[in-house]
């Protein structure tokens, strides 16, 4: 046998699937080998009593983008937020490449290409958001950019300036199930936010905490039921991301238990923040200001038996980092509203380990479900499967090796993100990633990185099984029981005007 460029030996392999004693051989950037003894490698790394997972892949992320009013930019660029996902445990990022209203979605996308492709130290791929879906932009720039390997996208429901109203949702599902991509829908009703947002500043309440009142639970659980038939009704699969309440949970489980293709996605926030930490002296509660936003103890417990049973199939960091000060949080006012606060808060690096800690070392998920949220299920759902997401031959090398003993406090300044804090200051972990080796290179270890900025590539996304329609064709869409009205092509009959 030729001699391995490295060789990972002695770990414990986990994967979805399987958890099993063996040595990992790596050639050219891919997993070649797997077996319960391997020879020397060029270079040998001995994994005795750690874990060797397959690398994080960080499916929710807002890197270099500007702020919806282009007023503020985020504060990770793709160096530091790339940086900061590999030593938490990622390998791979899909961050968004953000349409704002009256913009090319192909300029957008060209425009973050260029811009991770000099920064990204591991590799990359790009969800879109689409706010402007013109006649152009469904009609020529979507299928042209799914075929160019970005077969994701995301709609809000919520926020005046990115909302798409019904109509237009309709319009992009129907582009979606014709070209098999992926929908993710920010699920919030906006009329019913901002009729909260104007009582609560005529009176008088404006501090940050109020951010939290201003997000009932009812507006996210009226929303996703709403996504949910309209994706119904087309017949097209659709994700709902960064879910906080048990209203949206439920359902979510019950178009689950229907058969519908609807998946679920949470992040950290939503199992260890709860509202009461915007409720600070001035505006330090701006810094726990996202969208939804964090709610109480119940909802944390509902989020935990959405992980549990299955509900949710992706955990993800929404990592949206603004520093706290007049160029983030603060850039409208040292004593902001607490609409005047840009909403997202950082995590890429800790969401891995926050789960390994109070989710496996715990007992409240297994080690193959915790690979499964953090990895497999987002290779799967976006289209990067079996290339990214597992520890298989023929896969990219792409792993984590984790000690399951290496005791943590998170601290901002052991980060390595540009937020200046974290959300999380002070929890004590138990489990952290000490080695990440992308497509075979050694990313980080000895909790330091051993690659240079721009050294992650582009990763095109394949059409995923996961986005395929399930064939229920509504009876009002469907020309045998509609009295022949090809409703979905939009083909006139011929003879019709």
């Amino acid at each position: 046998m030729n001699e391995f460029d490295l060789v990972i030996r002695n770990g414990t392999v986990v994967t979805a699937g399987d958890t099993v004693t063996c040595d990992i051989g790596i050639n050219d950037g891919k997993i070649t080998a797997l077996s319960a003894y391997l020879p020397q490698g060029k270079k040998d790394i001995d994994a005795q009593g750690k874990y060797v997972l397959p690398g994080g892949i960080e499916s929710h992320c807002h890197i270099e983008q500007e702020s919806s009013l282009g007023d503020i930019m985020s504060a990770d660029d793709f160096y530091s937020g790339s940086r900061s996902a590999a030593f938490g445990g990622n390998t791979t990022i899909i961050p968004f490449a953000c349409q704002h209203r009256g913009h090319s979605v192909k300029q957008v996308v060209a425009d973050y290409s260029k811009l991770a492709e000099e920064k990204s130290v591991i590799d990359y791929a790009f969800h879109l958001i689409i706010t402007d879906p013109t006649d152009t932009v469904l009609k020529e720039e979507l299928p042209y950019l799914f075929n160019q390997g970005y077969t994701s996208f995301k709609i809000y429901m919520t926020y005046e300036i990115m909302q798409l109203k019904d109509y237009e949702i309709l319009n992009v599902m129907s582009v979606a199930k014709q070209e098999g991509a992926m929908v993710m829908v920010h699920a919030e009703n906006w009329d019913i936010i901002r009729w909260f947002i104007d009582k609560l500043l005529k009176g008088g309440y404006s501090d940050p905490k109020y951010h939290a009142v201003s997000h009932p639970r009812i507006a996210e659980g009226e929303a996703t039921h709403r996504a949910i038939n309209l994706a119904e009704l087309i017949d097209v699969p659709v994700l709902i991301v960064h879910v906080s309440a048990e209203e949206a949970i439920q359902e979510i489980h019950r178009a689950q238990q229907r058969g519908l293709k609807v998946y679920g996605e949470t992040c950290p926030q939503y199992l260890f923040l709860t509202a009461d930490k915007l409720d600070q002296p001035g505006a330090e509660g701006s810094k726990f200001c996202c969208s939804p936003p964090p709610r109480d103890e119940a909802a944390q417990e509902a989020v935990w038996r959405g992980i549990e049973n299955g509900t949710f199939q992706v955990f993800s960091s929404d990592h949206c980092p603004y520093t706290y000060d007049d160029k983030g949080k603060l850039f409208k006012s040292e004593t902001p509203t607490f609409k005047q606060v840009p909403n997202g808060i950082p995590g890429i690096e800790t969401r891995l380990p926050l789960l390994f800690s109070e989710g496996v070392m715990k007992g409240r998920i297994d080690m193959n479900h915790f690979v499964a949220l953090t990895a497999t299920n987002a290779a799967r759902i976006y289209g990067l499967y079996p290339q990214k997401g597992t520890i298989a031959v023929g896969s990219d090398a792409d792993i984590a090796i984790w000690d399951a003993e290496k005791k943590t406090t998170i601290s901002a300044g052991m980060l390595h993100d540009n937020a200046g804090y974290t959300p999380y200051e002070g929890m004590e972990l138990q489990g952290w990633p000490v080695t990440v080796i992308n497509r075979g290179r050694i990313v980080v270890d000895d909790n330091k990185m051993h690659v240079e900025r721009g050294s992650g590539e582009f990763q095109a996304c394949g059409r995923p099984e996961r986005a395929k329609p399930l064939g229920r064709t509504q009876p009002e869409l469907d020309p045998r029981r509609n009295f022949g009205a090809d409703i979905a092509s939009g083909t006139a009959k011929p003879g019709t005007y």
